[in-house]
């Protein structure tokens, strides 16, 4: 009889030598994944400002010698590392997910979105180096003083597809699969767990960048609707989860709460260029938002 309750004994301290330690990695992996993830948030902010917002601003500050107008510019480096990191931190940010994300919508929108961006950068090279030439944002192509007089006037069409390719397509293939991804990713940050649910400071002091960056994205990129579109559908998906009594995690509160800045400070940029005549000129239809790099060679370059 002892030597039965021994090996019962021995055989439950081996179960729990083989169980715990599985159970405590697994319990480990569960809370990083389902915590704030300053770290992916604070890199994928810092490369969009850097690699993103600070590709223009290269270019105008670096010497033209350095980068002849028949090369690559310091801005298109930039571009090529955007297009490389961002989708990397985005897999990563899905991977993190404390919920099952559809992986074939993901793999698409991530295909989508390097192609698109691959598009703007070749348009987006060229569009600049006129710009060093004399072209003028917040004219359309065919008014601008470069443009107009050039012989074949087919040569403007030419630049028009240009246009289109940067501006449209380029912008809509980049866009829409970015946009896809974080409400895909916003759909899976949803807890009971009211711990899960503060967002640390780390998150507060980086909501202002975050959402400073988003308004220029949205402003210079001319995806307002597209914008709008996906932030009508995290406010529903809200509704939604707190129906079943689910709330946003850390993550996803700040992802929300950086789009609800986004908003207000979107709204507080057109109201200031609300009479601007030259920009309703170039902006014409129902939804008048201006680009930041239009205002500036309008009222700043021809100031300087």
């Amino acid at each position: 009889m002892h030597s039965v309750r021994k090996r019962r004994s021995n055989a439950s301290h081996r179960t729990q030598q083989i169980s715990t330690p599985s159970g405590l990695k697994e319990n480990v992996l569960q809370k990083k994944r389902q915590w704030f993830h300053f770290d992916l948030w604070f890199c994928l902010t810092l490369q969009n400002w850097v690699l993103d917002f600070g590709r223009p601003i290269v270019m105008i500050i670096l010497p033209l010698e350095w980068f002849p107008l028949n090369k690559p510019s310091a801005g298109d480096y930039f571009h090529m590392a955007y297009n490389v990191i961002t989708p990397f931190l985005m897999l990563k940010l899905i991977e993190r997910s404390p919920s099952a994300l559809p992986r074939s919508t993901v793999y698409l929108s991530i295909i989508t979105f390097v192609m698109g961006a691959s598009i703007h950068l070749v348009g987006d090279s060229i569009n600049h180096r006129l710009i060093l030439s004399g072209y003028q944002l917040h004219l359309s192509v065919r008014e601008n003083p470069i443009i107009k007089d050039l012989k074949p006037a087919s040569l403007i069409d030419s630049f028009e597809l240009l246009y289109y390719y940067d501006e449209q397509l380029g912008h809509l293939m980049w866009y829409i699969p970015f946009f896809i991804i974080l409400f895909i990713y916003f759909t899976g940050c949803f807890t009971e767990v009211q711990e899960q649910k503060k967002m640390p400071v780390s998150g507060w002091l980086l909501l202002g960048p975050s959402a400073l960056y988003y308004w220029y994205l949205v402003t210079e990129g001319q995806i307002t609707e597209l914008f709008l579109l996906t932030f009508l559908a995290m406010v529903a998906m809200v509704i939604y989860q707190q129906c079943k009594g689910l709330s946003p995690d850390s993550n996803g509160l700040f992802l929300f709460c950086s789009f609800s800045v986004t908003v207000l400070l979107v709204a507080l940029w057109v109201g200031y260029l609300w009479n601007d005549p030259v920009l309703r000129n170039k902006y014409p239809g129902l939804i008048y938002v201006p680009e930041p790099w239009s205002y500036y060679t309008l009222h700043i370059k021809n100031d300087d």
